[in-house]
């Protein structure tokens, strides 16, 4: 996969453009500063949006060359923020270091989805939050009418309301539903989406 997203963006343009995630910023911007952490932050739209409001941003993925744009991205909005490079089973975090996590299209195999998820919430303060934007099962069916929608090709990997629901049983769920939105995320976000949007808060 590292060699997927390095060619991906590699690419001269920001493939899923340099603007927040709607729902990512509609969630992130009420929310009183502090740490943040963007796992698989790609080329930073998110991260760097949350640096903007204030926030102390920690990023990371797979990917330098992600990475490398992230960077970029920031000091054109005259930001920083901290982004790391490797996995997340090779990421070293503090427990309860975090106020907030923000997980957009992070789709992690079933072997370890449950296990990923469960060592992003320890990271988490109690009274943290989990803010989460993912592709649903039913995206499938978008995929066939409509490739520019993206997301992974491997149906195993698309999200259910319950997978949601049991992979974070210790939060307080502010919000948890899947809809058909349309995206408008660069080249490889484009047009109508089934997702999955959680809200939670840790108690």
């Amino acid at each position: 996969m590292k060699d997927f997203w390095d060619e991906r963006y590699g690419l001269a343009e920001y493939v899923y453009g340099e603007g927040p995630n709607a729902f990512f910023k509609e969630q992130i911007s009420p929310l009183p500063v502090g740490k943040l952490l963007m796992p698989a932050d790609g080329e930073g739209r998110n991260g760097v949006y949350a640096a903007t409001l204030g926030w102390d941003v920690t990023s990371f993925d797979l990917s330098e060359a992600g990475q490398k744009k992230a960077l970029a991205l920031a000091e054109k909005n005259h930001v920083n923020i901290k982004y790391d490079v490797g996995p997340l089973i090779e990421m070293e975090f503090k427990p309860g270091t975090f106020d907030a996590i923000g997980l957009f299209y992070a789709h992690f195999s079933p072997d370890v989805r449950t296990d990923y998820h469960h060592r992003l919430a320890g990271y988490l303060k109690k009274g943290g939050y989990i803010i989460l934007e993912a592709f649903s099962k039913n995206h499938e069916a978008f995929q066939k009418i409509n490739p520019t929608a993206g997301g992974p090709k491997v149906p195993n990997i698309l999200f259910t309301l319950e997978q949601m629901a049991g992979d974070f049983k210790g939060f307080e769920i502010l919000e948890l539903k899947e809809e058909v939105v349309e995206l408008n995320e660069g080249r490889f976000h484009q047009g109508p989406a089934s997702v999955i949007r959680f809200v939670g808060r840790k108690v």
